[in-house]
């Protein structure tokens, strides 16, 4: 489990077949361990080993699918976060690691002392987000401003713009999507309830 609050940035070094490998700072580095979960741009891998100044972790083919790293490019930044260990302050929300899917960069505004990012979805997920809801967008809580059919929202503050890679984005770069877990649970619940109603009345 993860909050979206993001500890450090790393880059991406490249990767071996199925190892992609992430250079992140020292202090960091110490506290991580073979088997322990990081989420890397949001997306919850597993650290198969430790390198000098880097660590390793394996990325199944439905990763690759669902998220940004497959067109990740040698020396990007990514967006670090390690697991909520118990005692730890609760910042963000609850933020799993697993992405639902990706969203485009459609355009990026001042705004006062932030940036407002629009981003454009794929089919499916619109209807996760609401207006003042939360968000996990390359593994950063957000909280949604607007939310349409096709896109959404964010303001982005100057301390998560030099503490993220958000400052790296442009138009039309992918980024991954955490919807709130919390909206897909209810919508599983409803559909099973929903399901038994109907079969209820045809007997």
């Amino acid at each position: 489990m993860f909050t979206g609050i993001i500890s450090h940035t790393g880059l991406f070094f490249g990767k071996k077949g199925s190892a992609f490998t992430f250079k992140v700072p020292s202090g960091l580095l110490k506290k991580i361990a073979v088997a322990d979960s990081v989420a890397v741009n949001g997306v919850c891998l597993t650290v198969t080993k430790i390198l000098k100044d880097s660590f390793a972790a394996d990325v199944m083919p439905e990763t690759l699918i669902r998220t940004n790293l497959g067109v990740l490019k040698t020396g990007g930044m990514v967006n670090l976060e390690l697991a909520l260990r118990l005692g730890d302050e609760f910042g963000g929300h609850m933020v799993a690691g697993h992405i639902d899917g990706t969203a485009k960069v459609k355009n990026i505004k001042p705004e006062g002392n932030s940036r407002v990012f629009t981003f454009t979805l794929v089919p499916g997920l619109a209807k996760y987000l609401v207006e003042k809801g939360s968000v996990a967008v390359n593994g950063v809580s957000l909280t949604v401003i607007s939310a349409n059919t096709d896109s959404f929202t964010v303001g982005i503050i100057p301390y998560t713009l030099k503490h993220t890679n958000f400052d790296k984005l442009g138009d039309g770069d992918s980024v991954n999507i955490e919807v709130d877990m919390m909206a897909k649970y209810v919508e599983g619940l409803l559909e099973k309830y929903l399901t038994n109603v109907e079969k209820n009345r045809k007997i």
